[in-house]
């Protein structure tokens, strides 16, 4: 019997060579998937649309006198800016709250409905993903096409349930909240911001956490972990990207609710695109104080993109091209 010996393939070229050939083939892939023209006119469309906003952002920040007698683009100019502005957009208001409360009724409205979702999608997803049981693809395809149901026809039987409780068989499994709870809560909202998020959330979080290795899972089992302990320490620190996707799309979303918030949030509750939108025919033609009030809106769900924006992308990649 004959062994045969297989020589290895020494590559003639030198280190120099190497990465010279390899410089070559990344510019000739580029050139290939991209094109001056496409370039060029998403340059034009960025500018074309920042353009609005950095206005906002110049108007707000401009003393009353100078808004109301020039545009706007005079700042580069006449340069002159204040902060009276963002005081007096703060501290005005209606009968009830002022646009600084409300500021503060947004945050305490979209943060805890993000945790809830992330915390009842997370949930849902690892056994739509991990656990076997009965009905369990039927029941995530009704799931996911619940995302085709529009908002508005589930006010109704939501104002219904929170003002007449849940009964099953007699036994009352979710009690009506009586008037005077309602007026100082904010957990209508919650409920009703959580329900509508859970289709999104639940394909989302699914297609990301059924990417993890089944190796992994398994592994797991054999080493007695259950699916507590393999949910809070094997796919929550994997999911941590889709997570975070979700955190940003449903934080931007609640936050700039108006529809939600007009109907379950009582009066000393309301967040700050209602006060927002109450005030604009109070300001008139106070475009400064509209300006810096519109763009306080704007700040708070920049800072949590920009904050979350390097899992955005890979989160929300994965949750939409499997499954």
């Amino acid at each position: 019997m004959t062994i045969e010996v297989i020589e290895p393939v020494v590559d003639p070229r030198s280190a120099r060579q190497v990465a010279r050939d390899t410089r070559k083939n990344e510019e000739m892939a580029r050139r290939r998937l991209s094109s001056k023209g496409a370039t060029i006119a998403a340059l034009a469309i960025a500018i074309f649309w920042t353009i609005p906003t950095f206005g906002l952002f110049v108007t707000s920040w401009r003393p009353a006198a100078d808004s109301q007698t020039t545009g706007w683009w005079t700042v580069f100019t006449n340069p002159a800016f204040t902060t009276e502005n963002y005081r007096l957009a703060l501290t005005s208001g209606g009968t009830t709250l002022t646009l600084g409360e409300s500021f503060l009724n947004s945050l305490a409205i979209a943060i805890p409905v993000v945790f809830f979702a992330l915390a009842v999608a997370s949930l849902m997803a690892y056994a739509f993903a991990w656990i076997d049981f009965k009905g369990k693809n039927l029941l995530f395809i009704a799931v996911f096409a619940m995302q085709i149901v529009p908002i508005q026809m589930a006010l109704i039987p939501l104002l219904s349930l929170f003002s007449r409780g849940l009964t099953i068989n007699g036994v009352q499994i979710f009690p009506g909240l009586e008037l005077r709870d309602i007026e100082h809560s904010f957990a209508t909202v919650w409920i009703a911001h959580t329900i509508f998020a859970m289709p999104l959330a639940v394909f989302l979080l699914h297609n990301f956490i059924s990417e993890i290795p089944s190796e992994v899972i398994e592994a797991a089992k054999v080493d007695g972990a259950g699916h507590g302990q393999m949910f809070f320490r094997i796919v929550l620190p994997l999911a941590t990207p889709a997570l975070a996707s979700f955190a940003v799309l449903e934080f931007i979303w609640v936050w700039n609710d108006l529809l939600v918030a007009t109907i379950f949030a009582p009066p000393s509750s309301l967040p700050m695109t209602q006060s927002l939108a109450g005030l604009s025919g109070t300001w008139g033609n106070q475009w400064y104080l509209q300006a810096a009030g519109t763009f306080l809106t704007i700040l708070t769900p920049l800072i949590v993109f920009f904050a979350l924006q390097r899992f955005f992308v890979r989160g929300l990649m994965a949750g939409a091209t499997k499954g």
